[in-house]
């Protein structure tokens, strides 16, 4: 999936819950407007996504305050230390998690500012049709 793609799809469940992206787009980056395809492709290309990811009003709307999120823990595989000292590989799938925060926006942009990909922190909150068959 391309970044151009992703964006489209998280500004779609944020517009589905209320968020004017042409209204931000205007006054927050102060750039004229074609269309939402132009300027889709103006935030994927010139990475002024953070703009967008790190927006309040785009967080608040993409996170709506109280309604369950459904997203996807990926797999983990680690090493642990056991108690007699030997060391063992641990390989934890990856599972669904649901969960509903009134303030939930706030808690999302921090995890967000601590991730080193913040779209790959995003994508996990889309359920998208390769990852459903995933899990089937």
């Amino acid at each position: 999936m391309t970044r151009f793609e992703l964006l489209r799809l998280l500004l779609a469940q944020a517009k589905k819950n209320g968020f004017e992206f042409r209204r931000w787009y205007t006054t927050r980056l102060q750039l004229p407007w074609q269309s939402t395809h132009h300027a889709t492709e103006m935030l994927a290309a010139e990475r002024r996504y953070y703009a967008l990811l790190f927006s309040h009003e785009f967080a608040q709307h993409f996170w709506k305050p109280g309604a369950p999120m459904t997203f996807l823990v990926p797999s983990q595989t680690f090493l642990r230390t056991r108690p007699d000292g030997s060391i063992s590989q641990v390989t934890r799938k990856g599972y669904t998690r649901r969960s509903g925060r009134k303030d939930a926006w706030k808690y999302h942009l921090r995890e967000l500012a601590a991730v080193e990909e913040p779209l790959r922190y995003m994508r996990r909150y889309l359920r998208i049709e390769d990852e459903m068959e995933e899990d089937g």
